[in-house]
C-alpha cells in the first residue's frame, strides 16, 4: 500500500494492513456516521481485497430489517445503546460472512439528546470471529464526544477505526 500523510488515511492503511495480514474482511454497520467509516476505508486503493460491505442503518426499521437487530432490544434499550451496537455488529458480521464487523449508533446533534443520552453520545460495537465458524467476541463501548454534528461524526469514525486497530494488535 502507498503511504500517506493524512492521519485518517494512515489509520485506515494500518487497519487494512492488519486485516490483510490475517486474511480477514470487514463489514460496517453505521448509523449516526452515515457512511463516514466506509468512505475512510474505501478511500484506499485495493480496499476490495479486505472491505466486504457497509450497511447504513439510520432508522430503527433498517436496523431490524438489514441487520436482524431484535425490535425488543431497540424498544428496551433505545437505538443508541451498547446492546443495539452489539446486535448491529453481530448482524453485520453474520450477514456479510466476515471475520470482523464494526457498528456505530449515536446522537450527533444538534438535537435528539436527552439528560440520559446527551448529544455526542455514541455507542460502538466490534464483533470479531478469529476463525470462521468459531467463537465470536463482541466488545461494546460508549463514548461522549463534543463539538458540532460533523465533529462528533468524525470523532466517532476515528475512534471506531483506532479502537479496532488496538483490538487487532492485542
Amino acid at each position: 500500500m502507498n503511504s500517506t500523510t493524512d492521519p485518517q488515511d494512515k489509520l485506515a492503511e494500518s487497519l487494512a494492513n492488519a486485516l490483510i495480514e490475517r486474511g480477514w474482511k470487514i463489514a460496517l454497520a453505521e448509523s449516526c456516521t452515515g457512511g463516514l467509516v466506509c468512505a475512510a476505508l474505501t478511500n484506499l486503493a485495493g480496499s476490495s481485497d479486505w472491505f466486504e460491505r457497509g450497511y447504513i442503518t439510520y432508522s430503527n426499521v433498517s436496523k431490524i430489517e438489514c441487520l436482524d437487530v431484535p425490535a425488543e432490544t431497540i424498544e428496551s434499550f433505545g437505538a443508541v445503546s451498547e446492546e443495539v451496537a452489539a446486535a448491529m455488529a453481530d448482524g453485520a458480521r453474520r450477514k456479510a460472512n466476515v471475520n470482523v464487523a464494526v457498528s456505530i449508533s449515536g446522537i450527533a446533534g444538534p438535537t435528539g439528546g436527552s439528560p440520559e443520552k446527551p448529544v455526542g453520545t455514541v455507542c460502538f460495537g466490534w464483533a470479531i470471529q478469529k476463525n470462521m465458524g468459531g467463537d465470536v467476541q463482541t466488545i461494546t463501548v460508549t463514548k461522549q464526544f463534543s463539538g458540532d454534528r460533523q465533529t462528533v461524526r468524525e470523532q466517532a469514525r476515528d475512534y471506531a477505526l483506532s479502537h479496532l486497530l488496538g483490538l487487532l494488535e492485542t
